[in-house]
């Protein structure tokens, strides 16, 4: 009596049996392909199920179509404005100071003077992201600001973009003035430039776990934003390491914590030129409160 066959694949096409057919005929399994009730069937000895069952399956495995391409992040508008705003204000607080429109001693109430803010004077930390010692040091930070200003705007949108790179920098300006000497003083805007690094950096990263890509470009942006603090945070005489790695850091975390499912819908909530405003206020106030000292 002819040994009943035993059934391991079944298509309604022919031509994917026969695929199967030929993986298993080039390992050595006798296989046969044949058609019932309109359907086509690949079948083998009772014998060979088991080892015919582990070749189709690694063959399956092997031609798993790959997965889709994640969609591209969305992209958001008028970031321009953002980076307009900040030449507006590094421009206009310079503007102001040489041609004397404000107290004579702006500069010297406006610095982060450590011992000062240690004293209790925090607007500083604010009011010092504004100041700037010569015209290289504010086109340096002017270009490098609308640069990654506008690369976070586009990611985040522009009103929250800028809120957290002068919040951020605000606090790290805070944090290295309470950790520092008295006698440390800084200005200028670079501690912002590189907290909008960070948090650019850290979003994109963030938001590249949740798609399976490989992990060289799951982690390229985090790499790429750590190999430019090095590059561009570093160099220089006079550089203030500890401002450029705190404003990094800083930006790091608040860029992984908008970058939460959660937290994203909350935000989304608030329109982007009323973050736009926060920022603008709070240097604002800054300032009024450096002038009325």
């Amino acid at each position: 009596m002819a040994e009943e066959l035993v059934t391991v694949y079944g298509a309604p096409r022919r031509r994917a049996c026969e695929e199967r057919l030929l993986v298993l005929t080039a390992v050595g399994v006798p296989a046969s392909v044949s058609a019932t009730a309109g359907l086509f069937v690949l079948q083998v000895a009772p014998g060979d199920a088991a080892a015919a069952q582990r070749h189709l399956q690694h063959y399956e495995q092997e031609n798993r179509p790959a997965p889709p391409p994640p969609p591209p992040p969305p992209v958001y508008p008028y970031a321009w404005v953002g980076c307009v705003l900040y030449a507006v204000v590094l421009l206009g607080v310079a503007a102001a100071l040489s041609h004397g429109a404000v107290r004579l001693d702006a500069f010297d109430v406006g610095e982060l003077d450590a011992a000062r803010v240690q004293a209790g004077e925090y607007w500083r930390s604010l009011t010092a992201l504004t100041l700037h010692l010569d015209g290289p040091h504010l086109a340096a930070n002017l270009l490098a600001g609308v640069w990654f200003g506008y690369l976070a705007a586009r990611q985040m949108g522009v009103g929250l973009a800028w809120c957290l790179t002068v919040g951020g920098a605000g606090l790290a300006n805070l944090l290295e003035a309470l950790a520092a000497g008295p006698e440390h003083r800084a200005v200028g805007a670079s501690t912002a430039v590189f907290t909008a690094l960070g948090a650019m950096a850290a979003y994109s990263w963030r938001e590249r776990l949740r798609f399976p890509q490989r992990w060289a470009r799951r982690w390229g942006p985090l790499v790429a934003g750590v190999v430019l603090l090095g590059w561009t945070g570093t160099a220089g005489e006079g550089t203030d390491v500890t401002a450029h790695l705190a404003g990094f850091s800083v930006g790091v975390l608040l860029g992984i914590g908008v970058s939460v499912p959660a937290a994203q819908r909350i935000l989304q909530r608030v329109p982007q030129w009323l973050y736009g405003a926060l920022a603008l206020a709070a240097l604002a106030l800054a300032w009024a409160r450096a002038l009325a000292s």
